[in-house]
C-alpha cells in the first residue's frame, strides 16, 4: 500500500467515525425522547406496532476489587493475571 493509498484510507475511516459518531447521537436522542415518552406515561413496557419496548430498573450485584485488593492484597495478587492486548491509534 503506497502512502498516498494510506492515508485516503486513514482520511476515509476519521471521515466514517465521525459520521458514526454523529448518528450514535442522534440514535441517543431517539432513544431518549422514548424513555421521557415512557416515564411520562408511568410505565416499563410499551407497544408500538410489532415493537415491544421496556424500560425497566435492574439490581445486579459487582464485585468491589478496590474493596478486597485494600482488605486482602496478597489474595488479590496471587488472583490476578496479566493481559496482552494491541491498542490502534491515529494521532494527527
Amino acid at each position: 500500500m503506497s502512502k498516498m493509498e494510506l492515508l485516503a484510507k486513514i482520511e476515509l475511516l476519521n471521515k466514517y467515525e465521525a459520521m458514526m459518531e454523529e448518528l450514535k447521537t442522534e440514535a441517543d436522542r431517539v432513544r431518549d425522547s422514548i424513555k421521557a415518552e415512557m416515564e411520562a406515561r408511568e410505565v416499563e413496557e410499551l407497544i408500538a406496532g410489532h415493537y415491544i419496548v421496556r424500560y425497566t430498573s435492574v439490581l445486579s450485584n459487582r464485585f468491589d476489587s478496590t474493596s478486597f485488593k485494600k482488605v486482602l492484597p496478597d489474595l488479590y495478587k496471587a488472583y490476578t493475571k496479566q493481559v496482552a492486548s494491541r491498542r490502534f491509534t491515529i494521532s494527527a
